[in-house]
């Protein structure tokens, strides 16, 4: 099953504090990895999380009536820290 993408508005303020590489990054890896989900560990900031390298995007999956995948936030993952929107957030 494949799954139309969304950005939720939020995502727009997260995708302008990366640079244009990591934007890029961003968008592969949603096209690649997210068309056709696998469940993946849970994260308190959303249902789901996709890596990619430095960079963590956060979603949810809706099955019914369509699949649709949800992007909620986007960040900078730095040791213990994640970095959405230039800010710090506690996981």
């Amino acid at each position: 099953m494949a799954y139309r993408i969304e950005y939720s508005p939020a995502t727009d303020e997260h995708l302008r504090a990366l640079t244009a590489r990591q934007r890029s990054l961003v968008f592969d890896s949603v096209d690649d990895q997210l068309k056709h989900r696998k469940p993946m560990r849970p994260n308190p900031l959303a249902p789901w999380e996709l890596r990619a390298e430095e960079l963590r995007v956060h979603h949810d999956v809706t099955v019914e009536p369509e699949g649709i995948v949800t992007i909620l936030a986007v960040g900078i993952k730095d040791r213990s820290r994640i970095i959405i929107g230039g800010e710090e957030v506690e996981l």
